[in-house]
């Protein structure tokens, strides 16, 4: 009997009953894989993000809670469909402050900003997916016990100067968000809402294996990520979870309400 939860991705098998909804019928058309990924997460009141998210988009919150994460990693694998990896644009560091929404049902993550180091990558997702992206100089590495050194300076006079710099490392065993709880809430997000320069809303939808979440420390020595996507941060410990890798497969936007 066929088993409806696995789904083959050209030659490679994923699972999906942790979908909250089935994958698009129509074919993916790019492919990522995010290594080394910090979730920090402040509550944040929410009237001050819903001031901040398009009129089109609810605000999606956790008993009464809303959340801003900041989220840095770095990327790899980054390719159209069929292409493949190319050299000196499908891996760079890349640095996510962002909250989350939803439309017509569907749960799904609002971005405030993107950090990448790539130029190509920074332009292509400005064009094709109506992202915030913008460029930044960015360090990323992984030492000997486990942290992950991280620095990065915006450099792009579409966004407002912004910096991170610090470490993260993981501290614990995998362990998988359970279904309602606040990590799934958290993560376990299957789409992205953009804005074109008309204000149009678009859907883009996501795929990835369930997260390997783990549990974290930091010691961040400067971020004004948050300031800079207009949130002030209220003074309090951030909400830690660290994934080593996700691979993901992305397809084309949609309209909302189209």
């Amino acid at each position: 009997m066929p088993d409806r939860h696995r789904v083959d991705w050209d030659g490679v098998v994923a699972r999906t009953e942790h979908r909250p909804w089935p994958m698009p019928r129509r074919p993916w058309v790019m492919t990522m894989s995010w290594h080394d990924l910090l979730f920090a997460h402040y509550r944040v009141p929410a009237h001050v993000l819903r001031a901040l998210v398009p009129a089109g988009l609810e605000l999606d919150t956790h008993d009464g809670e809303a959340w801003l994460a900041v989220v840095p990693f770095r990327m790899s694998h980054v390719g159209p469909r069929g292409l493949g990896s190319l050299p000196w644009v499908s891996a760079f560091p890349e640095l996510n402050v962002r909250t989350y929404v939803r439309a017509e049902g569907k749960a799904g993550v609002w971005f405030f900003s993107l950090d990448a180091a790539s130029r190509v990558a920074v332009e292509a997702a400005r064009l094709g997916f109506h992202l915030p992206y913008l460029h930044a100089r960015m360090r990323c590495h992984r030492d000997g016990e486990g942290w992950v050194h991280y620095e990065s300076a915006r450099h792009d006079r579409r966004g407002s100067g912004a910096r991170l710099r610090g470490r993260y490392r993981p501290t614990g065993p995998v362990n998988p968000p359970g279904p309602g709880s606040l990590e799934a809430f958290l993560t376990d997000r299957f789409c992205l809402y953009a804005a074109d320069g008309r204000g149009r809303l678009f859907r883009g939808d996501i795929h990835h294996q369930q997260w390997p979440l783990r549990t974290a420390e930091l010691i961040l020595d400067e971020s004004t990520m948050a300031l800079a996507a207009g949130v002030a941060v209220p003074e309090q410990v951030p909400l830690l979870h660290f994934a080593d890798r996700v691979d993901v497969v992305a397809w084309n936007l949609e309209r909302v309400g189209a």
